[in-house]
């Protein structure tokens, strides 16, 4: 683990638009006592909207963070990276060092389709299935 003793983290998916986002703000609001949380996209395309509102609504501020490419990160020694879709999973260059690369896809919500209320109950469902996931790491970092 990193010098603070807090697992170094970075959640990935390809435009680190929703789920990575969205990951990275529960980890931080849920385990930021044990987890230094960061995310970053394969091809980055902004932070959604749709994702600051749905994690607004679950009361967790992601207004603040931004979309970044996996580049920006390559001088960080991760404990683990945690691919959020199967294209992430695919294209995730090698990290070098102890990280432990895991693979955890969630329905991507950016591809919602239907009214405006359709595609937020798909943001708040894929919200609340990482949620779940965040809540229980560490242990389900093995």
């Amino acid at each position: 683990m990193s010098n603070n003793n807090k697992i170094k983290l970075l959640f990935v998916c390809t435009g680190n638009s929703c789920r990575s986002q969205i990951a990275e703000g529960w980890a931080g609001h849920l385990k930021g006592n044990v987890i230094d949380a960061y995310s970053a996209g394969i091809s980055p395309i902004g932070v959604s909207s749709r994702a600051i509102k749905v994690m607004a609504e679950a009361g967790v501020d992601i207004s603040n963070q931004k979309s970044q490419s996996l580049e920006e990160f390559s001088e960080i020694d991760f404990d683990y990276i945690i691919t959020l879709c199967d294209n992430a999973a695919q294209r995730c260059p090698v990290f070098t060092g102890t990280v432990k690369v895991l693979h955890k896809p969630f329905e991507d919500p950016y591809f919602a389709t239907g009214s405006e209320e359709d595609i937020m109950e798909t943001f708040r469902k894929v919200s609340n299935d990482i949620r779940i996931f965040i809540e229980s790491m560490p242990d389900n970092l093995k």
